[in-house]
């Protein structure tokens, strides 16, 4: 609901397409950043298994650009926050750290 709430006052503060446009500009910069992405964790996890460890880092980078991708393609402006705060490495680690410190069982197995 706060998703629409804002995209109706962008739409009022400018103009409907302006606001449609800026929704589809980011779907895409959004898909490109998190293929990019994507992309190097996939190299790391591969260079990590051929030297024989474990990707469990890289496993868990590439959760947060999975997550970041989908919300950058949903329409809307806190989505787009929160996709490219997953996305971009810098930011990503901030996510990171709150799953590790919390001891969040992403994968849902018992240990």
């Amino acid at each position: 609901m706060l998703e629409l709430i804002i995209l109706f006052k962008i739409a009022n503060a400018t103009n409907w397409i302006l606001t449609i446009i800026l929704v589809l500009v980011t779907g895409i910069i959004g898909a490109q950043l998190a293929k990019n992405q994507g992309g190097q964790i996939l190299k790391k996890i591969h260079i990590d298994l051929s030297e024989g460890r474990l990707p469990g880092e890289e496993l868990l980078n590439g959760l947060c650009v999975l997550i970041g991708g989908a919300f950058l393609i949903a329409p809307g402006v806190i989505t787009d926050v929160l996709g490219l705060t997953l996305i971009f490495p810098a930011t990503r680690i901030i996510y990171k750290n709150m799953i590790q410190n919390r001891n969040v069982n992403i994968f849902w197995i018992k240990e």
